[in-house]
């Protein structure tokens, strides 16, 4: 537990400086606002008590400073000359407590713990929302919420869903989400990429082989469908499997058995299939690259998911999402409102993907916080 004590009279900052170094925190001082500021740019600390009466930054200043740079330590407002309405304006600002002066040892490690509480509360239900939502769903746009009710009805079924959206919009995500709010979430969910499978290998993996039915077949080999039995087979880009494969999944789907390459025994699998494609599949039926009986097998419900320019409201929560991820457990790190906004007008051919890395880009090469000028130093806008 680390702690910062903001204080321009130098016998409480060593006060609290002592007494709570003695009840085992690690405590660092500062004389104004401005140096805090500073330091708070190279240190994580959990908790900050901060005076609001200081020459060259007062308290609230470096409130909304601290604020600004998305700083996430509690911060703990004190004041000898403090009144009610204050106390509510540090609260509104997003203070964790606000004491007075003279300061009580009690109540100081009181408004510790309940601040400690807070930061344990706010990490366990990040962790949930991972585990229920797969912390990948991010957005409140129209679009977004859309999909998400989608999801929720479509998921405790056995449909059959296509997912079609551009590359880089998030498509495996839904994928992943309707698998955790189904019942065969505790079954296994296995993904296959089929642009990524040579086509002579693609029916080896997804069917399984018999040993010796071909070269390398050294020895028996469960494919992806036995694997995902019980649970999810996710078929990335479905768009680019052959057209034998294609027949053999239809066959699946159709009989829920299949066959081993090099064998005639059949295999009774129970699977829910979710399908992706970037493609427009109806071109490539008439291409003749797809088959039209299978895309009806697959299109039972079909998720149209959004580009990140139908969805640019979201843009804020994506770059704070990836900015957390980025910097978690080191020193905090910030984006400028008009930073954020030249983000928003900006083109994403990559979408989400796009974003990602862009924003990994900007914390590595910009100030700590990033700028509208770093945008356009390093981002191709």
């Amino acid at each position: 537990m680390k702690i910062l004590v903001v204080d321009d009279e130098r016998a409480i900052r060593n006060s609290l400086k002592e007494i709570l170094g003695d009840e085992g925190y690690e405590v660092d001082v500062a004389e104004d606002g401005a140096i805090a500021v500073q330091m708070v740019e190279k240190e994580k600390y959990n908790i900050i008590f901060c005076d609001i009466k200081m020459p060259n930054m007062d308290g609230m200043e470096v409130l909304d400073k601290l604020n600004a740079m998305g700083v996430e330590a509690a911060m703990v407002m004190i004041s000898g000359h403090g009144d009610i309405e204050t106390a509510v304006e540090c609260i509104k600002k997003g203070a964790f407590d606000f004491i007075q002066k003279p300061l009580d040892l009690n109540r100081i490690l009181i408004t510790i713990k309940n601040a400690t509480d807070k930061v344990t509360l706010v990490k366990e239900t990040k962790i949930l929302k991972k585990k229920v939502y797969g912390a990948d769903m991010i957005g409140e746009s129209a679009p977004m919420q859309r999909l998400r009710e989608m999801i929720t009805k479509v998921a405790p079924t056995d449909a059959r869903v296509l997912i079609v959206g551009p590359n880089g919009s998030g498509k495996e995500l839904v994928a992943r989400n309707l698998h955790q709010q189904s019942l065969r979430s505790t079954m296994p969910f296995i993904e296959v990429n089929c642009a990524a499978i040579p086509s002579e290998l693609i029916e080896s993996e997804l069917f399984g082989h018999e040993k010796g039915s071909f070269t390398s077949a050294i020895k028996q080999h469960k494919g992806k469908f036995e694997q995902a039995d019980g649970g999810t087979l996710f078929l990335d880009e479905i768009g680019d499997m052959s057209l034998a494969a294609q027949a053999k999944v239809l066959r699946v789907l159709q009989e829920r058995k299949l066959s081993r390459v090099g064998s005639d025994k059949d295999i009774v699998v129970d699977v829910r299939v979710i399908a992706a494609t970037n493609k427009n599949l109806q071109e490539e039926i008439a291409k003749g690259n797809f088959r039209e009986d299978l895309y009806h097998r697959l299109s039972v419900i079909v998720f149209n998911v959004p580009s990140l320019e139908e969805r640019r409201d979201d843009i804020p929560l994506l770059i704070e999402y990836f900015k957390d991820k980025y910097t978690e457990g080191g020193k905090p790190r910030s984006f400028s409102p008009e930073a954020v906004k030249l983000l928003q007008e900006k083109k994403w051919p990559g979408n989400i993907r796009e974003l990602d890395n862009v924003v990994d880009r900007l914390l590595i090469l910009g100030d700590p916080v990033v700028s509208a000028q770093n945008v356009r130093d390093f981002v191709n806008l």
